[in-house]
């Protein structure tokens, strides 16, 4: 019988792979979409509490986050019980539904088409699908800064957090982790509807990628590097720029990559017809071309490959030291 740890380690590496090879699919009962349907189902309800709007947006998010864990939980339980090859694809299942790597890389390469086939008004329609700010007006140029913005940004929270939160916790921590992130993305906007109530998802979210993002601190110049980038300037920008982002961990990978790309990001962006004055980002050494945006691309790739692989090299390590210790006590 394999042990839970290699057990994990095992999950991990399939999930990867499997997400490496199809990607992230469009399925109506995905589990993400699930958490979705059951945050504005509860967020509904709680709204009518007699309670202040942060405290409603509290009992939302421990409601969401305590049923998301606990169903998982019982998934797993009755997958351990049929056998132990359920139990191991089951895990595999949930860690695969939770990180999207190749989907990220997709949708970008669907904008980049699009602008190769001097299609503005397509590849606006690509990009608003992943990013949050007003897409219409946006020139050629634009349009790539906020693809490279949104892999750098998906390179942790769509990349790293889950498979961080996998070695922590297995397929639990994995989904634990995707509920937090989409309770940020549904609920976690400073807008007048939700800049009280979504209060608590968006910080549980910034705690949760914390560690992640400053991993990619390192990891992202080392994969610039090897993509045949400067690793000192990544380094050097993720470290001088990283905290000029109005969120605590975004402004970090984009800084490596503006780094490593000798680019500029951030400035101003329209969000729901509100102008917002975002700080730039890197330095202006070179244009952002198409190809900016698929070394961007590559970037992720390796630093997901090489997050996998000194992940799994941790747990052997602390497993073996760990063995070790109590062997000889």
């Amino acid at each position: 019988m394999i042990n839970p740890v290699h057990s994990f380690l095992i999950q991990i590496t399939v999930a990867y792979v499997v997400d490496i090879i199809i990607g992230d699919p469009q399925w109506q009962y995905h589990p993400v979409r699930l958490i979705g349907r059951l945050i504005e189902s509860v967020e509904s309800g709680v709204r009518k509490l007699p309670i202040s709007e942060r405290l409603n947006g509290i009992i939302l998010t421990l409601i969401i986050v305590a049923g998301t864990v606990l169903a998982t939980y019982v998934l797993v339980l009755v997958s351990r019980n049929i056998c132990f090859l359920c139990e191991l694809m089951m895990g595999v299942l949930i860690i695969y539904f939770s990180i999207s790597i190749k989907s990220l890389a997709f949708e970008a390469k669907k904008v980049m088409t699009s602008l190769k086939e001097n299609d503005l008004i397509k590849a606006r329609k690509f990009l608003a699908k992943i990013v949050g700010r007003d897409t219409v007006h946006l020139n050629e140029e634009q349009i790539m800064r906020a693809c490279v913005e949104t892999v750098a940004e998906g390179s942790v929270d769509g990349v790293l957090s889950p498979l961080f939160y996998s070695f922590i916790g297995g397929p639990i921590g994995a989904i634990a982790y995707k509920a937090v992130n989409t309770l940020d993305s549904m609920v976690g906007y400073k807008n007048e509807k939700y800049i009280r109530f979504g209060w608590a998802s968006a910080r549980l979210d910034d705690v949760a990628n914390y560690i992640p993002a400053r991993i990619s601190c390192l990891l992202i110049p080392m994969a610039s590097f090897l993509c045949g980038c400067s690793f000192k300037r990544s380094l050097k920008i993720a470290l001088r720029d990283g905290r000029r982002h109005e969120s605590p961990n975004s402004g970090i990978p984009e800084a490596a990559i503006a780094g490593a790309l000798g680019v500029q990001l951030g400035g101003p962006s329209t969000y729901q017809g509100e102008f917002v004055e975002k700080p730039f980002i890197g330095d202006n050494q070179n244009q952002l071309t198409l190809k900016s945006v698929d070394t961007a691309v590559k970037i992720t790739y390796v630093t997901s490959i090489l997050f996998l692989i000194f992940g799994i090299a941790t747990i052997i390590c602390l497993r073996y030291f760990s063995l070790h210790f109590i062997h000889n006590l």
